[in-house]
């Protein structure tokens, strides 16, 4: 292949179809087709300055700061020079400028360059480089085998074939003679279907996705392969599926977009005020100076003096919000994914695959999520699928029964295959004996049983060496079926495109291949039609039971009762199950709908739905042969996961497309769902009204239930609004349907469905098809405006990964498109706690901890200009140096404050996954909302006022060593920035939880910077050089050196500091926060705790049950010394129930001693400790009976 150009053509308009001759440029030409150039950067040396800046500049803060330079160009209104604001603009601008370019060189990739109707050679291994029509291949049958990772993230290899028309056009000459024309679909984003037809030589042969080889493939085990361009550049499917996903923004991000608007208001607010108070000062008192003091050009009266004042003053007070706000944000961001993707206990050394932060923007929003929406194959299940038990002809396989027919055995021995079957797959693992004997004995149920997993599938198989079989299976199920029937004696040894070639107990037979019926997620079943070689024709098909029973004879009622109890048996166990069923096809028949076939298919409009119809036609009075049931494990950790994750306060649902009876039973091994559980509510409706009557008729349940205790645990989850659930108590889950969820998505009964489900503890939706998933995402989105997460692992979770806020991919075995859809990746569900509860709960803290003081002390350094304009006749005078003002946010404050935003903890991380009750702040955003932002910049105002006045009352007044007065402009300038640098750093400190050496280094490191660059201002050195730029020579020198300056500086440090210390000592004595009470914990051992501390008891979440994870505390009023110890037995010799410490306020000191047995004297019913009020004991009596 060559690459012709570099120009890419995009199409005028839309396209209704798509034409393309074979070898024809000037005809292909005409329609403009996309070439195949793709250049996803966005930029190339000429253009990246220009389309940069113009990218950045639609960002309103940096078209903001640009205005505000342009004002400062303005002399008549600038007080300050240009650099002030041109500096930090710069620099962000250049920041930003870096990354994008590193981004942008990084995604770069170059693509040979074809054009549409091109024919093109491919070798093996060799990527696809367009969408192309095989033409033909070097392999026999004009077969070529493709590996696809690269779309859907499968590493099997697939089959692709060539017409039979084109196959033989092995040869340059005759492929250079080829003029075919094929019309087809416009582009699409569709992987698995492809709908056209080959003109060629007055004959039409239709063409399928069978026929496709698609751009992203790599040709394997296959020589070489002709095929020719059909779609190219952008026009190719993967690059159709390549669009843009939509951006999602944090609830910080939307909230600090208002803040900055509320901020930007008030600005305004105090530019009006000082221009207002410039116009009165003017005009009563400025008018006085005119006659040796004019106004300067071009002003003429108060009035515009005032007009100019305003913008002076918004020039003067922009730094409320600087422009490094929003850098300093993305380099915290960028941090916190770092360590995400840095986190060896997220690390999986089975898959060795790490975790992986996808995204930048979403870190803090991680520790705000209130419901998890989660697949259940391959997320909580690890998808490695087992044959476990099955039904043949109403018998069931797979329990091991001991000799007395009693239980099961517990203790069970693998079967041994090999002498039975040589082929046999060594790791195999069955153990019920009777099924074996069955198929030895001859039993043709058992014989038609595995010939069907044998031969309906789209297995291939890879025999390197004679009876090395490996099997490359699209699905886990497909492989474990196959597997299953090789071991029994049907091996699958290979396929052609027209015959499939089964050893059958060790004879081998190869069947002719008619037809294949394919799978997908509406059929939900799969078949395929086979011609033996007695030339019978038979249908055999395998699916969901609930749609294949109703394609059954009706003389098949009678097994297919029994067939399903024990269907139903095997969902109780946690199995996956499908049913099969065959039909024999007469000659006639077969031709008959061979004809309907081949019509359907070459049909170019409703094609997809034209081949359903005839599969249905033809997939009718089957006749049972039993079921399968397949094992599908929980990964490691999941039940620990999810009963720490619902303490803290996620409620998490289940969405599977696995029967209802699977998903109780996975939902109840995971420990959603426990006995202890008020009630297990199961919606089953197939009509609007049956489905509004059960939830409807859920209230009145739960009302009767309220007559009972519920089961001690942690409290229910909050309720909704409606008065009627609200007087629900309990714990509750709720199981619906895929029919059912369908009628209670609808709009006039999505808010009922809400306001029940979200009462529930858990919620499991079976059957759901993947829009259904995405759907239930946006309903919870849309009524509870709480934030959501989607994990998933398969293509069929990527709508609902994508709907959510948080989007979360499982790297397991169904590819990798889940992943390629998310905003975090990693190879366990178990691994989710930790980034919620670590990761996610330490943004969140961080960000708004960041936030919080990043507000306080850009508000204390502005505001004191606006306290200052009331003493300098509103003259838009600065208080401070203009360098200083230009680096107080860019040095001596940027790096305390980011090292804050990227390190600080509250907790250590062990801790954070101890106390789950921990994450709640988070949910219910309370380190930062409006009341915290008004809190931090009336905190903000207060030290403006205080460095403001201190100094000012003090130096008004104060005289040096010589007697000369200290009341100048540039000492009250130099001591005022002097304690706003100290004020500021001693309050980081204080907000500072976790105190690393890079926060050390960057504290002090700030404030020592401060001295070093001040005075290196003030000298006479760069005052020599450039005599126009530094005005405050010697100013630092001479001001520092006066013991009143420092007692100033040190007056205003301490009222600054000292509230805001009582303030914390009092609120964590009077109303400490768990966190506070953790660490508390965490340097004292239990047996030194004072009763102030009122001893906090945990027991290790790993060997407690939900209900005595609560830590409760006792008010002294109610306890005496005595009892307030808390004594603690070895968890393994208590119960569940038992773990409660019950006091009552009625009983004397006496009673109130607990006495503890020896543990082997007490049976586990009787160490709950019991006290009775003194009316009911005598004073001997007292002691506690048992």
């Amino acid at each position: 292949m060559c690459c012709l150009s570099h120009s890419c053509v995009v199409c005028v308009s839309p396209e209704e179809e798509r034409r393309v001759r074979a070898n024809d440029r000037e005809y292909n030409e005409k329609f403009q087709y996309a070439s195949n150039c793709i250049v996803t950067s966005k930029y190339n040396v000429i253009t990246f300055l220009p389309v940069n800046l113009f990218e950045q500049f639609q960002e309103v803060a940096n078209t903001y700061f640009l205005f505000l330079l342009i004002l400062q160009l303005i002399p008549q209104i600038s007080s300050l020079s240009w650099f002030t604001t041109i500096v930090p603009l710069v620099l962000v601008l250049s920041i930003t400028a870096v990354k994008d370019a590193t981004d942008d060189y990084v995604s770069k990739e170059k693509w040979m360059n074809v054009r549409v109707g091109d024919i093109i050679k491919l070798e093996n291994n060799q990527f696809v480089a367009a969408d192309l029509l095989l033409l033909s291949s070097s392999e026999p049958h004009s077969l070529c085998y493709i590996e696809t990772a690269e779309l859907d993230g499968e590493t099997n290899m697939k089959v692709r074939q060539s017409l039979s028309v084109t196959a033989e056009l092995g040869d340059p000459n005759s492929l250079a003679s080829f003029d075919g024309e094929v019309v087809c679909e416009p582009p699409n984003n569709k992987l698995d279907r492809f709908c056209g037809l080959l003109c060629w030589r007055d004959c039409k042969y239709p063409l399928s996705n069978h026929n496709m080889l698609l751009r992203g493939c790599v040709l394997r085990n296959t020589e070489t392969c002709y095929g020719l361009v059909i779609f190219a550049g952008p026009d190719t499917k993967l690059m159709q599926n390549s669009g843009r996903t939509k951006f999602k923004r944090t609830s910080i991000d939307r909230l600090m977009n208002t803040l900055v608007l509320w901020i930007f208001g008030f600005m305004v607010c105090m530019g009006v005020i000082l221009a207002v108070g410039n116009a009165v000062w003017e005009r009563e008192v400025g008018s006085l100076f005119q006659s040796y003091l004019a106004w300067d050009l071009p002003v003429d009266n108060f009035l515009f003096s005032a007009f100019l004042s305003f913008w002076s003053y918004v020039i003067i007070l922009n730094t409320v919000v600087p422009i490094s706000l929003y850098v300093s944000v993305e380099v915290i961001r960028l941090g916190h994914s770092y360590f995400i993707n840095w986190d060896r206990k997220m690390f999986c050394p089975q898959c060795n695959t790490a975790a992986e932060a996808r995204t930048t923007t979403l870190n803090e929003e991680l520790g705000q999520v209130e419901y998890i929406f989660s697949d259940k194959t391959g997320t909580l299940t690890q998808n490695i699928m087992s044959f476990s038990k099955c039904s043949i002809n109403g018998h069931a396989y797979g329990e091991v029964i001991d000799p007395l027919g009693a239980q099961p055995k517990v203790s069970r021995l693998t079967l041994d295959f090999s002498s039975f079957n040589p082929l046999a797959d060594p790791d195999f693992c069955y153990y019920d004996n009777g099924l074996l004997k069955s198929v030895k004995l001859g039993d043709l149920h058992s014989h038609e049983f595995f010939r069907l997993l044998s031969l309906c599938h789209t297995v291939m198989s890879e025999e390197k060496k004679e009876g090395e079989l490996m099997y490359k299976a699209q699905s886990p199920d497909e492989g474990a079926l196959v597997t299953a029937a090789r071991n029994f004696g049907f091996v699958f040894r290979s396929r052609t495109p027209g015959t499939v070639t089964v050893t059958e107990l060790g004879r081998p037979v190869t069947y002719t291949l008619l037809a294949i019926l394919d799978f997908n997620n509406i059929r939900k079943r799969m078949s395929v039609i086979v011609r033996n070689p007695e030339g019978r024709i038979r249908l055999y098909c395998k699916g969901a039971d609930t749609l294949l029973f109703e394609r059954l004879h009706s003389s098949n009622n009678h097994l297919m009762n029994i067939t399903t109890d024990h269907l139903n048996e095997y969902a109780g166990d946690g199995l996956r199950t499908l049913a099969l069923a065959y039909r024999d096809l007469s000659e006639e028949q077969w031709e008959e709908w061979s004809e309907r076939h081949r019509q359907a298919d070459r049909a170019t409009d409703c094609r997809e739905d034209r081949l359903a119809d005839i599969y249905e036609y033809i997939e009718q009075d089957m006749m049972l042969l039993g079921a399968t049931a397949i094992e599908d494990k929980l990964q490691e950790g999941v039940p620990e996961t999810i009963a720490i994750l619902s303490l803290a306060n996620i409620k998490i649902w289940v969405l599977t497309g696995d029967k209802q009876e699977t998903a109780v039973n996975i939902g109840y091994s995971c420990k959603m769902l426990t006995g202890d559980m008020t009630e297990v509510f199961i919606i089953s409706g197939n009509t609007v009204l049956s489905v509004r009557e059960e939830l409807r008729e859920w209230p009145s349940v739960g009302d009767k239930q309220q007559q009972c205790p519920p089961p001690p645990g942690p409290p229910a989850p909050r309720p909704p609004s409606s008065t009627t659930l609200d007087s629900i108590s309990g714990e509750f889950a709720l199981v619906i349907n895929g029919h059912s969820l369908a009628h209670a998505l609808e709009a006039d009964m999505e808010g009922e469905f809400v306001s029940t489900a979200c009462v529930c503890r858990a919620v499991i939706c079976c059957r759901v098809t993947p829009l259904q998933k995405a759907l239930v995402v946006e309903l919870i989105k849309k009524h509870k405006k709480a934030v959501t997460l989607a994990i998933g692992d398969g293509a069929n979770d990527v709508s609902m990964i994508k709907t959510a806020h948080i989007g979360v991919g499982i790297s397991g075995q169904e590819g990798i498109q889940a992943v390629l859809a998310s905003d975090y990746s990693f190879s366990q569900f178990r691994f989710l706690q930790r980034l919620l509860l670590v990761h996610g709960r330490w943004s969140y803290l961080r960000m708004c901890r960041f936030l919080c003081y990043f507000f306080y002390k850009n508000f204390a350094f502005t505001m004191v200009h606006f306290w200052f304009g009331f003493f300098c006749g509103f003259s838009a005078q600065t208080v401070y140096d203009q360098y200083f003002i230009t680096l107080y946010n860019i040095v001596y404050t940027s790096l305390p404050v980011l090292a804050m935003g990227i390190f600080d903890q509250d907790v250590p991380e062990q801790r954070s996954l101890e106390y789950p009750k921990l994450y709640e702040p988070g949910q219910l955003n309370l380190l930062f909302n409006k009341r915290e932002f008004f809190i931090c910049i009336t905190q903000g105002i207060y030290t403006s006022v205080v460095l403001f006045f201190v100094p000012y009352a003090i130096l008004s007044h104060g005289t040096q060593g010589t007697g000369e007065p200290l009341a100048d402009y540039q000492t009250f300038a130099v001591t005022t920035a002097t304690a706003l640098v100290i004020v500021v750093s001693v309050q980081i400190a204080l907000d500072t939880g976790y105190w690393t050496a890079i926060n050390h280094f960057f504290v002090w490191g700030s404030v020592g910077s401060f001295f070093t660059i001040m005075l290196a201002m003030h000298s006479q050195t760069l005052f020599s050089i450039f005599p126009n730029q530094f005005h405050f020579v010697g100013s630092a020198q001479s001001t520092l050196v006066q013991p009143l300056v420092w007692l100033t500086i040190v007056l205003a440090t301490v009222i600054c500091i000292v509230p805001v210390l009582a303030f914390r000592f009092l609120k964590l004595d009077l109303k400490p926060q768990l966190s506070d009470t953790v660490r508390t914990i965490c340097f004292w051992p239990h047996s030194q705790l004072s009763d102030t501390v009122r001893t906090i008891c945990f027991w290790p979440h790993s060997q407690l049950s939900d209900t005595v994870r609560t830590i409760c505390f006792w008010p002294h009023s109610q306890l005496s010394d005595t009892v307030r110890t808390i004594c603690f037995w070895p968890h393994s010799q208590l119960s569940d129930t038992v773990r409660t410490i019950s006091t009552l306020t009625e009983l004397s000191d006496t009673v109130r001693t607990i006495c503890f047995w020896p543990h082997s004297h007490l049976s586990d019913t009787v160490r709950t400790i019991c006290f009775w009020p003194h009316s009911h004991l005598s004073d001997t009596v007292r002691t506690i009976c048992f």
